[in-house]
C-alpha cells in the first residue's frame, strides 16, 4: 500500500494534477489499485473514471470526512498520497449514536453498524436509503401501519426484497437490495452501497445480501432493536 501511495505522489507531481475523463491514463489506474487496496472496491483496474471507480471514490471520501463528490479532486488525491488514508470497509462507529445492543445508521457516510450488547461491531457495510424519507432519530423494529414486522420475502410490483425488517413510521426497514421477480438480478450492483449514486430509494435501507441476512438474525427473536439514525 505504501509503494501504490508513493508512486501515485510521483505521477500526480509529474505533472497530472488535474482530473483526467480519458482512458488508459497512468495515474488512475494507480488511484484505482490504491483504492482497492483500501477495500473501497473501484473495479477493474482500467484507467477509466466511470461509475464504479466513481463509488470507490465517494467511499473513501465518506470514510475520512470529505465532500462526497465521487471526484478525484485535489484534496481526494492529497489523501491517496498521504500514506494515512484508511480502509472504507471498516469505520468506527458514530459518536453520539448510544449505547448497549442497538442498529446505527450514518446517512452522512451511507453506511449501517450491528452493534452488540458489550459495544462489538457484530457486522458493517455499506447502504442505499433517502434522507428526504428517512428521516435521523432513534425507531425501533417492529410493525408499523398494521403492516408485518418481518417478511423473508417481501415484494412490491415487479421486485422482490428479502430479508426485510420494518424499523420506522408506516413500515420503512432494512432489506435486500431488489431483485426482479423475472430475472432474480439485483436492481443495482453492491458496488452502489455506500454512496448515493443508485438514486434515492423510496424510503427503506437496501443492503448487500449477505449483510441483510446478517441483520435478519440479529434482529431476531427479539420484541425490538433500537435504530438510531444519524
Amino acid at each position: 500500500m505504501q509503494r501504490l501511495a508513493v508512486a501515485l505522489t510521483v505521477l500526480l507531481v509529474g505533472g497530472l494534477m488535474a482530473p483526467a475523463h480519458g482512458a488508459g491514463t497512468a495515474w488512475v489506474r494507480q488511484a484505482q489499485r490504491a483504492l482497492n487496496g483500501l477495500r473501497c472496491d473501484a473495479g477493474p483496474v482500467d484507467g477509466r473514471i466511470g461509475l464504479h471507480t466513481r463509488s470507490a471514490v465517494v467511499r473513501l471520501q465518506s470514510r475520512h470526512g470529505l465532500p462526497t463528490n465521487g471526484h478525484l479532486d485535489r484534496a481526494t488525491r492529497r489523501l491517496l498520497t498521504s500514506g494515512t488514508a484508511r480502509r472504507c470497509d471498516r469505520r468506527p462507529v458514530p459518536r453520539h449514536s448510544g449505547t448497549g445492543r442497538r442498529i446505527v445508521v450514518s446517512q452522512a457516510q451511507n453506511w449501517v453498524w450491528l452493534v452488540g450488547a458489550r459495544g462489538r461491531v457484530v457486522a458493517q457495510g455499506g447502504v442505499v436509503d433517502n434522507p428526504a424519507v428517512l428521516h435521523k432519530g432513534t425507531w425501533r423494529t417492529g410493525s408499523y401501519c398494521g403492516r408485518p414486522a418481518r417478511v423473508v420475502k417481501n415484494q412490491s410490483g415487479a421486485v422482490y426484497m428479502d430479508h426485510f425488517v420494518r424499523f420506522a413510521p408506516c413500515g420503512i426497514g432494512f432489506h435486500r437490495i431488489p431483485t426482479y421477480k423475472t430475472t432474480g438480478a439485483q436492481m443495482h450492483p453492491d458496488w452502489y452501497l455506500g454512496t448515493d449514486l443508485a438514486g434515492d430509494s423510496h424510503g427503506c435501507v437496501r443492503l448487500s445480501a449477505a449483510l441483510a441476512t446478517r441483520l435478519w438474525d440479529f434482529t431476531a427473536g427479539r420484541t425490538a432493536t433500537t435504530v438510531k439514525v444519524l
